[in-house]
Order: structure tokens, then C-alpha cells, then sequence
């Protein structure tokens, strides 16, 4: 199906926590007050079979599952479901039974857009408690929202009688009832949720700048590795272009892409300049090492015209002024 399919960018992923919470415990008839308590897959299973009844095995799926062990068995049976149903959608168990609150956010957006395009999201004649009842725990867990269901409407009731109560005061002579009714609760306690909302978002939001720092690091470091190959001297800037836009969704291709766009190293053609350039020191060598051996030619044939002393010594005294010595 499309919604099986359905990217980051879908409206699906845009919405509220509050409104995911409100659709999962108005569909299931549960009390869940943080998206982070679906990590153990038993929700997750019963959404699925609300959205197909009778495709989801209930007698096999725990809600009472506390260990990773337990949940990794709840999410078995969800992917069972998925094969059999012929949905592609990739169930990242690791991140979820971390109770990761973003991760889980993510799941239960997809849920939400998978279930509404099944039927139009149509699921009224679903009878969550009575299903709920053949699973692990599911007794438990009806008990459990069964409770705050039944304090939820004592409050309600006790105020009505209140406020009987001071009508009927208020056309008697008592006077001071007005002061009593006028009391208002402590700020403590009418304090305490809006906290408690404002750390699961501030927990969403460092969730997605920490997914969001580690994305663009890889890519860093793969053009990192990539410059720093001895091979490649010239990056194109097509395939950094590259590596910075793919997605988390195809890293095979990417690094097939980058491969493809990076040319083999070759010895690069010489200019008619540059090779002139590296042939001029040649020469000189050339004609330097010309100049020694004429010179020791040179040297060597003055040597051999040289007249030795003992030629002189073998000249006979002709009469000279030089040679006389009276």
C-alpha cells in the first residue's frame, strides 16, 4: 500500500505527540500518558489488529513485557503480521525497545497513517478490552485503565454535589458558604503535568539534534576519508555534492555514485613549455660535464709540451753570458 512507503517529509510525521496519544488511547481504550510506554510492541500489535481483525495471534503478544527479551518477541509476532500482510515497513527494534521518546514518536506516526488509510481509519465495531483480554498481562492492563477511568468521574461527581450543595446554602442564612466554595486547588499539583510535558519535549527535541548531529557528521567524515586518499588528487565537486544530499535510506548507491565520479589517477600530458622546461637542465649537465673533460685535455697536453729538467741539464754551454761564470 502507499502508506506503507511513505517519506520524512509526509504530513504523517508531522503530527502532535498529544494527538498520537489521544488516538492510540481512545482506539485501545488505554491510559497512556508518554509515547515512550508503546516501546514493548504489545500497542503496536494491537493496532494492527484493529486496522485487520483477526490477522494479529493476541494469545501470543505480551503486554506485560518488561525485558528486551519479551519486547523482541512482541515485535516477532509484528513483523509475522507485516510478512503476512505484504508490508515492506523496516521495524528498527533496537532504537525502540530503548523507549527512545522520538523513535517511538516516529513508530506511532507511521501506525496512525497506516491504520487511516486502512478503511478510512474506521474502527468503531473494535472491541480493544475484549481482545486485549486473551493476551499476556492483557487482564492487568484492563484493570490498570480501568482505575483512573472510574477516579476520573468521583471528582466530576463530587463536584456536582458541591455545587448543590451551595445553591441550596446560598438561599439559607449561611453566609460564609461563598468563601468556601471560592477555594482554589494547590499550584503544586496543577503544576506538576505541564512539567512533566515540557521534559518529554525537551527529551524529543535533544533526540533529533543528536540524530540530526551524528547524519551530517558521517558525512563529513566520509569526505574526509575521501580527500585523504593518496590516489585522488583532484576531488570533483560533484561527487561531494553528492554525499551531502543522499539520504539515510540508500548508502550502497551513494558510495557507487561517488566511485563512478572520482577518474582513475593518470600521468598527466606534459605542455611543449613544461617539457622544455625539464630538458633545458639536461643540456646544461651535458655541456658542464663537456667543459671537464676539455679542460683536463687541455691540462694535459700543456703538461706533455713542458721541456723537463734534465733535457735542460743535457744542453751544452754554447757561450752565453748567462752560462759563463768568469
Amino acid at each position: 500500500m502507499a502508506a506503507t512507503n511513505i517519506g520524512m517529509m509526509d504530513g504523517a510525521y508531522f503530527v502532535g505527540r498529544n494527538e498520537i496519544l489521544a488516538w492510540i488511547n481512545t482506539t485501545l481504550q488505554l491510559g497512556l500518558s508518554k509515547v515512550e510506554e508503546a516501546a514493548s510492541g504489545a500497542v503496536a500489535c494491537q493496532l494492527m489488529d484493529a486496522a485487520h481483525p483477526g490477522a494479529v495471534p493476541m494469545h501470543k503478544v505480551n503486554f506485560d513485557a518488561k525485558t528486551e527479551y519479551d519486547m523482541i518477541q512482541n515485535y516477532k509476532v509484528l513483523q509475522d503480521v507485516f510478512n503476512k500482510l505484504k508490508i515492506t515497513k523496516h521495524i528498527e527494534v533496537n532504537k525502540l525497545i530503548k523507549k527512545r521518546p522520538l523513535d517511538n514518536l516516529e513508530f506511532m506516526q507511521w501506525m496512525k497513517r497506516y491504520c487511516d488509510s486502512v478503511n478510512g481509519g474506521f474502527m468503531n465495531s473494535y472491541n480493544a478490552l475484549e481482545r486485549r483480554e486473551n493476551s499476556k498481562g492483557g487482564k492487568e492492563t484492563n484493570r490498570r485503565t480501568s482505575v483512573p477511568s472510574q477516579a476520573a468521574t468521583k471528582p466530576a461527581s463530587h463536584r456536582a454535589q458541591a455545587s448543590s450543595h451551595g445553591t441550596k446554602r446560598a438561599n439559607g442564612p449561611v453566609v460564609s458558604t461563598p468563601q468556601r466554595s471560592a477555594k482554589t486547588p494547590t499550584p503544586a499539583n496543577s503544576g506538576r503535568p505541564a512539567y512533566d510535558e515540557q521534559i518529554t519535549e525537551l527529551k524529543l527535541l535533544v533526540d533529533s539534534l543528536e540524530k540530526e548531529r551524528d547524519f551530517y557528521f558521517s558525512k563529513l567524515r566520509d569526505i574526509e576519508i575521501m580527500c585523504q586518499n593518496p590516489e585522488i588528487k583532484h576531488v570533483p565537486v560533484t561527487a561531494i555534492h553528492t554525499i551531502l544530499y543522499a539520504s539515510e535510506d540508500d548508502p550502497g548507491t551513494e558510495e557507487a555514485e561517488v566511485q563512478t565520479m572520482v577518474p582513475q589517477q593518470q600521468q598527466p600530458a606534459l605542455s611543449p613549455i613544461l617539457e622544455a622546461s625539464e630538458e633545458r637542465p639536461r643540456h646544461e649537465a651535458a655541456n658542464k660535464r663537456k667543459s671537464i673533460s676539455d679542460l683536463e685535455e687541455f691540462e694535459m697536453a700543456a703538461a706533455n709540451s713542458r721541456p723537463r729538467l734534465s733535457d735542460i741539464s743535457d744542453v751544452q754551454l754554447c757561450g752565453s753570458p748567462l752560462t759563463s761564470f768568469t
